[in-house]
């Protein structure tokens, strides 16, 4: 019979690939912690963000404090004509601002619905989806109203049936 020699590896190799090992599963599971997160809950102070919109413009956050600030991703065809209507009577008072967060389309695809239904409130893509991301969203359409104190105030997972039913949400916030 021959003589069989096992070689073991060196004690650092083990240890450093032990290390990468526990690193590797530390980063998975902040990664599923991270996911199973809930959202951002009424009540909860909402995380500053930047929409850039369309146009090139910068809306910040943290510059609309003192306002009721809705933020709309990706309306469908069914409730944009209201939420227009609603924005429009709004729009001049300088109370409530309106942010409409693409989502997932094209800039193109995008352009065309703002001018398919004549949408004028403010609109710009997700850029590296950090605003989705900070509301996990989910589906679209979802409408979130933030206070005047930065602080969510209420929220709606898929489309209005009317106009009524989104103005009765913003009302009661300019009070």
């Amino acid at each position: 019979s021959e003589n069989v020699r096992t070689r073991s590896l060196p004690a650092w190799v083990v240890i450093v690939a032990f290390a990468v090992l526990v690193g590797f599963l530390a980063l998975i599971a902040w990664g599923l912690n991270r996911a199973q997160q809930p959202p951002i809950q009424v009540g909860d102070r909402v995380p500053p963000f930047i929409l850039t919109t369309f146009d090139g413009k910068e809306v910040k956050l943290a510059d609309l404090q003192g306002k009721v600030v809705l933020v709309h991703c990706k309306p469908c065809e069914q409730e944009a004509a209201e939420m227009e209507q609603v924005w429009r009577k709004y729009k001049d008072s300088g109370q409530v601002v309106f942010l409409g967060v693409d989502w997932v389309d094209t800039e193109p695809e995008a352009r065309g619905y703002l001018k398919k239904f004549d949408i004028t409130y403010p609109n710009g893509p997700d850029l590296r989806t950090s605003i989705s991301q900070l509301f996990r969203i989910k589906g679209v359409p979802e409408t979130y109203l933030i206070g005047k104190d930065g602080k969510l105030a209420d929220f709606q997972i898929g489309p209005y049936t009317t106009a009524a039913q989104l103005q009765g949400m913003i009302e009661p916030l300019l009070k």
